[in-house]
């Protein structure tokens, strides 16, 4: 398992599907997640800082991990099949079945770790050669001005992996 950081959600054209990026913490490898709109706004929200005025459903998932006396102390995504991505939420000795986005989501707002499989960063990873650094700053100055309303899609199905 590999240590990841969460560098942020943008939406991938010409689909105009959200993906999550993942970026290998001790690499040069990113891994893209495609997600569904719901999970993007989560995401979104704990990257901006922003903080509804009621629970949202990861909120609410946190706080009641909490009240049982348990933490979420990391998230692992651990395989890929298909192009969708599994993962546990680990809870002290327990490991919960998850999908990415959500597990995701949750370890955001928990402040816990995400670690993923070595064999999906080797199967999926991407390497950014130095050169294409200039991408990546670009990236980071889209996810400075997105808006976690703009992964709002109300006809959306929720499908996120």
């Amino acid at each position: 398992m590999k240590a990841v950081d969460v560098m942020g959600v943008r939406v991938e054209m010409p689909t105009n599907k959200p993906i999550v990026l993942l970026r290998e913490a001790d690499g040069d490898r990113y891994v893209p997640i495609w997600i569904g709109a719901p999970e993007a706004t989560a995401i979104a929200h704990v990257l901006e800082g922003v903080t509804p005025p009621r629970p949202l459903t990861h909120d609410l998932l946190l706080t009641v991990v909490r009240q049982l006396g348990s933490s979420v102390e990391r998230v692992d995504i651990v395989r890929m099949t298909e192009g969708v991505f599994y993962a546990e939420v680990v809870l002290g000795s327990q490991r919960v079945d998850a999908r990415a986005s959500d597990a995701i989501a949750l370890a955001l707002r928990a402040g816990a770790p995400v670690f993923i499989d070595d064999s999906i960063l080797d199967e999926v990873g991407v390497a950014v050669a130095v050169e294409e650094e200039d991408e990546v700053e670009k990236f980071r100055e889209f996810l400075d001005q997105v808006s976690a309303d703009d992964f709002e899609d109300p006809g959306a199905s929720g499908e996120g992996r």
